[in-house]
């Protein structure tokens, strides 16, 4: 049986009762067996003019308790795998899957249950074989399933790769199997991908088209900026100088999916990396357009009144009754409008790299750009982007050229060649 019972018990806040005057938060949650339990934790807070502060104390027990219980998930399930000679591959994969969760981002643990949930549990149910005999060769033969029968390309292939690798040699560094075999493994090429990206009209036109838009000003800072779709959705008004013209990206906004239920969003005070928090001048006509929204994020406060979502009073991009505008929101109105008004169909990452390709046209060092676009690297912006420099390519042109001085050389011939029809 696939290892999916690892869940962490979900806790919840049942109610807030007073106990010898103070508030007492009780707890919910249900154990492996199904049994309810009811915890009450205190709060520590009198009960008079405490209430709110309470709830928020109460949210902060159910959050300690939610970890304590699956640190005891988690040392029971080791206890038991490591004294199992007879576990099963893909046993192992979601259990090792708990024991990394909390140590990278979510976002990237969501990207990995979404990957082990399907064809890797799909193929290792239906072959199953245990750990300790798991060789290269079954692992090359999923790939060749994955590429064969499933029709996955090379590049999705390479991320199963990377992530049965991972698991195994965890595996193996906790002494539970000899030798890592996806080490052996032959995974398949990477295709180098091809950036869509819009030229300068297409952007014109595409900032004619989302006037008055929900969209229009995110796809308008986005394309200035080349801002990844968690970064502009992060933009909160601490982010903007208006004073000193400056932006600064430094919080994001993703979609998460943790516990393969629901997707939630999260808000995180740092970027994909550190050359991603970075300081750009603010453009006035975009100043000028934020302060305008601005004002009508006020005017909807007030007209919604007590319905209006607290939650995300920072932020720059929400919708009219105060929530956040969500990143799936994003991807799937920008498509529509694309569509409604016949344009090139682009993804809206897309717009980042229209932002570099536009600079690139316009002679900017890709030293710059890479700034720009906060890479972490220069080999990450000239690998995406070297194709497109096309100033860089007619300078060692023009250098070459002048070099070997092709243009003389046919005229001296011309001359050699008349001077030697003459003398016959």
């Amino acid at each position: 049986m696939v290892t999916e019972n690892l869940q962490v018990n979900k806790v919840s806040v049942s109610c807030l009762q007073v106990r010898n005057g103070i508030y007492q938060a009780v707890l919910e949650y249900y154990d492996e067996n199904g049994k309810r339990h009811l915890p009450w934790r205190s709060t520590g807070l009198k009960e008079r003019g405490n209430k709110k502060q309470a709830l928020v104390v109460a949210e902060q027990l159910k959050e300690k308790l939610e970890k304590e219980l699956q640190l005891k998930t988690l040392d029971k399930t080791e206890t038991n795998t490591n004294n199992t000679t007879d576990i099963l591959f893909i046993e192992y994969l979601f259990y090792w899957l708990k024991i990394v969760q909390h140590t990278i981002e979510s976002s990237t643990f969501t990207s990995y249950r979404q990957i082990a949930n399907n064809h890797i549990k799909r193929y290792f149910t239906e072959n199953p074989i245990k750990l300790k005999d798991l060789e290269p060769i079954h692992i090359q033969n999923f790939y060749n399933v994955l590429m064969e029968e499933y029709n996955l390309c090379a590049n999705t292939v390479i991320h199963h790769h990377a992530l049965i690798r991972k698991c195994l040699d965890y595996a193996f560094k906790m002494n539970v199997i000899v030798s890592n075999p996806a080490d052996k493994v032959q995974r398949p090429k990477k295709v180098q991908f091809i950036n869509s990206f819009y030229n300068e009209s297409e952007l014109n036109k595409l900032f004619e088209i989302s006037k008055n838009d929900p969209l229009e000003l995110i796809i308008l800072i986005t394309a200035f900026y080349g801002l990844r779709r968690s970064e502009v959705l992060g933009l909160q008004w601490d982010s903007f100088d208006f004073e000193n013209k400056t932006i600064t990206i430094k919080h994001t906004i993703t979609i998460t999916n943790t516990d393969g239920n629901n997707r939630k969003i999260e808000g995180k005070d740092r970027t994909k990396n550190k050359s991603s928090y970075r300081t750009l001048p603010l453009f006035d006509d975009i100043a000028n357009m934020l302060l305008d929204a601005k004002e009508k994020q006020q005017a909807f406060q007030k007209a919604f009144g007590n319905s209006y979502s607290k939650k995300y009073l920072n932020y720059v991009f929400v919708k009219p009754d105060g929530n956040i505008v969500r990143p799936d929101y994003v991807t799937q109105h920008f498509s529509m409008l694309l569509d409604k008004n016949n344009m090139r169909h682009i993804r809206f990452h897309d717009l980042r790299h229209s932002c570099a390709s536009l600079l690139l046209a316009k002679g900017i060092p890709m030293k710059s750009i890479q700034e720009w676009l906060g890479h972490s690297n220069f080999s990450t912006t000239a690998n995406l982007y070297a194709h497109l420099d096309s100033n860089s390519k007619k300078i060692s042109a023009s250098v070459l050229e002048d070099t070997f001085k092709l243009t003389d050389k046919k005229k001296e011939n011309e001359e050699n060649n008349s001077s030697s029809s003459n003398d016959i």
